[in-house]
This record gives C-alpha cells, sequence and structure tokens, in this order.
C-alpha cells in the first residue's frame, strides 16, 4: 500500500474518505458535490476552487466497463440457474445497473478530484505565475 495514503495534513481527510463522502480534500468539508454527479464550483468552508481540476472521462469509461461486465455476469448466472422470465430481468438489471453506475459515478469522480489535488497535479507544460 503506499504511504501517500496516510500522509494527509491535519483536517484534510484521506483519499478514501473524500471520495466515499464526498469530502473538500483540502478541508474536509462535505462540499465536493454541488448536484448527483456535478462538482460544486469552490468549497463553501476553504474556498478550493474546484474548476481548476480537471477529471474528465475516464471516470464515465471505467464505471461502464466494470459495471456493465458485473451485470451481465450476474444476469447470466440468474438466467442460467433459475431461468426466470424476461420481466425478472428488467426489474433487477435495470434499476441495479442505474444505481450501480451513478454511485461509481460519485465515487471515481470524487477520488480522481482528491488525487489532483493531493498531487498538485497539472496540465503537462504548465505553470503557475
Amino acid at each position: 500500500m503506499c504511504s501517500a495514503e496516510f500522509e494527509t495534513r491535519e483536517g484534510q481527510p484521506g483519499l478514501t474518505e473524500a471520495a466515499l463522502l464526498g469530502l473538500c480534500p483540502r478541508c474536509g468539508a462535505k462540499t465536493m458535490f454541488g448536484g448527483l454527479l456535478a462538482f460544486s464550483d469552490k468549497c463553501g468552508a476553504c474556498g478550493l476552487d474546484y474548476s481548476r481540476f480537471n477529471v474528465g472521462d475516464g471516470p464515465a469509461a471505467l464505471v461502464t466497463l466494470a459495471v456493465g461486465t458485473i451485470t451481465v455476469a450476474l444476469a447470466i448466472w440468474v438466467e442460467l440457474s433459475f431461468a426466470p422470465p424476461w420481466w425478472v430481468h428488467a426489474l433487477l438489471w435495470v434499476p441495479l445497473t442505474f444505481a450501480l453506475v451513478l454511485g461509481g459515478l460519485r465515487v471515481t469522480k470524487a477520488w480522481l478530484l482528491a488525487s489532483e489535488y493531493r498531487n498538485d497535479a497539472r496540465e503537462a507544460g504548465s505553470r503557475d505565475i
């Protein structure tokens, strides 16, 4: 396990805690998200500007592939084990997929933003003046 996970300044949450709870990576306030999946413009407690971080589309691709794999594997197992009617599959997999994608996106986006903050990540070649 990487030691950077445990090296936090006083008041700062760890990466996992920030990701799971949507905490500001600087002060630990629960201000990272302004909506279900949308980041706030800035932290209401410490003023950290969330718009300077670029999470991009990485979380969407990762979560979609992971959830798709899990859902299809479970659907095949249920079909081969129990052979339920088609509507049982619809009742099971549509809400489960929706919930897993939304929850997974929220956590992975928050984890990437907190990682960018922790590592002081910037675009290659950019400098703060």
